[in-house]
């Protein structure tokens, strides 16, 4: 068997250091996904232990499953745990296709400074902090001053506590997500779309084909696999709802349906200082992330050409 030339070792040096800037980019992101993401993973011990400050994480008393049986069937808890479900469902169903028909939408305008501005109305709201978005919310539908109520009251219409009814909070925390996030959301969709050969709706077009026909049999299917792979992800998502927004929405009059897990483990945790129980509840909700974004993924192989792993 011939044997390969060996590589001078001048040769060597120059394709090691030519790849230093690689290196260097990637090292930021890595040591900080390494400190931040990988190292705090050894506190999840806490979990199984009866954690006191005094004896540290190691020093504690080790109780095993007692903390997740608690959080499984204590009546709080499955009130949580439904108000997640539901929650994270309601999101995924709206929060999901919203930016898929913007993205086409956008996709489909041909005047270019409409469409400019058009993503520029969407995307902007992105970048709104989550705490000045709440606010102007609570500004807006303020029940005496809220310029939504002051509307309201001009049509001969009742003044409504937006954030103390419990029938409305789903909604307002939900829709006013897609106001936030769909435009920011739809980017990747754009960009997929934009990777479209026109030759497939040039050959459509000669076929008789409707704008709506090329949208259905030629643009939807070519970035399908993006959505796909976003949906996976939002899958996975559903039952991880951040705390921010929903904790400053949150009030004593909604809070039987805006209690949810990262709510309440921040208060059993933080505030009242248990933090073997709290550790258990967001363990609990990881594990069920990381079950539902297998489960997804394995679905998503079975049934299409397209997945994760």
């Amino acid at each position: 068997m011939a044997k390969g030339r060996a590589v001078p070792a001048n040769k060597k040096n120059k394709i090691k250091s030519s790849n230093w800037q690689f290196w260097l980019i990637i090292a930021l992101p890595v040591i900080y996904a390494f400190v931040f993401a990988y190292i705090p993973m050894g506190g999840i011990i806490i979990a199984f232990k009866d954690y006191s400050i005094r004896r540290g994480i190691l020093g504690s008393e080790w109780v095993g499953l007692k903390y997740f049986k608690q959080f499984l069937t204590s009546t709080n808890s499955v009130l949580v745990i439904k108000n997640t479900i539901i929650l994270g469902v309601y999101t995924f169903l709206v929060n999901f296709p919203i930016p898929i028909l913007l993205a086409i939408g956008i996709n489909e305008v041909r005047n270019i400074k409409f469409k400019k501005t058009v993503q520029l109305v969407t995307y902007a709201p992105y970048f709104i902090s989550v705490v000045i978005m709440v606010g102007m919310m609570v500004q807006m539908m303020d029940m005496r001053t809220g310029i939504v109520n002051v509307l309201l009251g001009k049509l001969g219409i009742d003044a409504i506590n937006f954030f103390g009814d419990p029938k409305i909070f789903r909604h307002l925390y939900v829709w006013s997500g897609v106001w936030q996030t769909a435009g920011y959301s739809s980017i990747i969709y754009v960009a997929a779309l934009a990777g479209v050969s026109p030759e497939f709706h040039e050959a459509a077009t000669m076929d008789g084909a409707t704008r709506l026909q090329r949208i259905i049999h030629v643009d939807i299917p070519t970035i399908m696999p993006t959505i796909i792979i976003q949906l996976i992800f939002s899958c996975a998502n559903v039952v991880n709802i951040g705390m921010d927004k929903i904790f400053l929405m949150q009030t004593s009059l909604n809070a039987s349906v805006s209690e949810v897990i990262s709510t309440f483990v921040y208060k059993v945790g933080v505030v009242n200082a248990n933090f073997g129980f709290s550790t258990a509840a967001g363990l609990f909700q990881s594990l069920v992330s990381f079950g539902l974004l297998v489960l997804v993924n394995q679905l998503s192989r079975r049934m299409s050409d397209t997945s994760l792993w």
